[in-house]
């Protein structure tokens, strides 16, 4: 089956950016109805079942697809297998960290974020292709802003999920880089297998779809080697996403819960003990002075001893 539009049968739910986007792929003639990629973050989970039950029309859900386990991506499946019964599928990465419930493998427990438990049912395997509106959706590795992830590419439409491998203006945080391990090499290398395929248009994790894959790609080979020159300039930019994204997801908090949040949160620790900040004369200054640059910049506020999100 062929379509005109390449994004014929699909519905793009563009969310801010706490959540991930959901892609509702709807059911071609005679399939069992419609699979939704990505489910968003825990705290719109009610949002997400209200969206994806408008969008279906009426037809069945058959599946949940995720492109990755951050919280952001996977935060609605539990909700989403109560209200439709709907079996989940994941890369097999974390399998058996999803099935034994393991915060630190997952981490949720390092980045101080919010998840709820969920039951898988199926692997989501590289090399795979899912069969969904009439397409045949090839499943590609996609390591570097997670060592699991993987991207959905429709050939025959040139229509690439690119979950956080690529965005319009950049590509997700290098998490192992912040955990000691390599990722950099993983980010340039998945980069250039998406420069080899013939894409017309790209549905990333965040941000609108696009068709200047060009001009992405240019930005983000430009991003990742600046970031391969100076780590430390990844890592300080990790902490700061990471604290901005913690005031998403709890709206405000003290300036004081805040920093022992921050403190306390192992990531932000580590980034400390690995490129420990000239000047800064504890990890509290530090993150302060963190917090600081971000209400400088607009993306916090601060309300007397209260920084909300802004």
């Amino acid at each position: 089956m062929r379509f005109s539009d390449p994004l014929h049968g699909l519905t793009v739910l563009e969310r801010g950016w706490l959540s991930s986007n959901n892609l509702l792929i709807h059911p071609a003639p005679g399939e069992p109805g419609a699979v939704l990629v990505d489910t968003a973050h825990v705290n719109h989970a009610a949002q997400t079942v209200a969206l994806v039950r408008e969008a279906l029309h009426g037809e069945p859900l058959a599946h949940v697809l995720n492109t990755h386990l951050h919280s952001d991506h996977c935060g609605g499946n539990a909700s989403l297998q109560r209200a439709f019964g709907v079996p989940v599928a994941i890369p097999p990465g974390l399998a058996d960290a999803v099935k034994a419930w393991d915060d630190a493998a997952l981490s949720y427990a390092a980045t101080g974020q919010r998840m709820e438990r969920f039951e898988p049912q199926a692997l989501l395997n590289p090399g795979d292709a899912v069969e969904s509106g009439g397409r045949s959706w090839e499943v590609l590795a996609a390591p570097g802003h997670d060592p699991h992830s993987v991207m959905l590419f429709d050939r025959a439409h040139g229509v690439l999920v690119s979950a956080d491998a690529l965005w319009e203006h950049g590509f997700g945080v290098v998490f192992p880089e912040i955990d000691g391990e390599p990722g950099f090499d993983d980010v340039a290398m998945v980069l250039e297998r998406i420069a080899a395929l013939p894409v017309r248009v790209v549905i990333p994790g965040h941000g609108r779809p696009f068709t200047d894959v060009g001009a992405a790609l240019e930005r983000s080979f430009a991003r990742i080697r600046g970031f391969q020159a100076d780590p430390a300039r990844h890592a300080r930019h990790a902490v700061k996403v990471l604290v901005k994204y913690h005031l998403m997801e709890e709206r405000e908090q003290p300036l004081d819960a805040l920093l022992d949040w921050a403190e306390t949160t192992p990531l932000l620790r580590g980034v400390w003990e690995r490129w420990p900040p000239a000047g800064a004369a504890s990890p509290r200054a530090w993150l302060q002075a963190v917090v600081a640059d971000l209400v400088n910049g607009g993306a916090l506020r601060r309300d007397g001893g209260v920084i909300r999100d802004a």
